[in-house]
């Protein structure tokens, strides 16, 4: 999986539409193995990017938990601690 492209689901706000768009841009990316597509490929790629975040929403909607909301900012304190942990000198 993309590094870049985070977990949206179970979090307390939800995920936003423009979290949402970034994952699809991200998985798209990956996918066609291009950041910025050629002219030729723009329509095909901006096509892409907006299935993937209409059907990221609709599974986003769909999904359920017993699992209490995970908080934004907790999560996010966690992954600094890793990231300082992995990349200590």
């Amino acid at each position: 999986m993309c590094r870049n492209i985070r977990t949206l689901h179970n979090f307390e706000p939800p995920a936003s539409d423009d979290e949402v768009r970034a994952a699809a841009l991200q998985y798209v990316r990956k996918v066609s193995g291009s950041t910025k597509p050629s002219q030729a490929n723009e329509e095909a790629f901006a096509h892409a990017v907006d299935e993937v975040a209409r059907i990221t929403e609709e599974l986003l909607g769909a999904l359920v938990t017993t699992a209490p909301p995970k908080d934004r900012e907790v999560e996010a304190a966690k992954a600094r601690a890793r990231s300082e942990k992995r990349f200590a000198a």
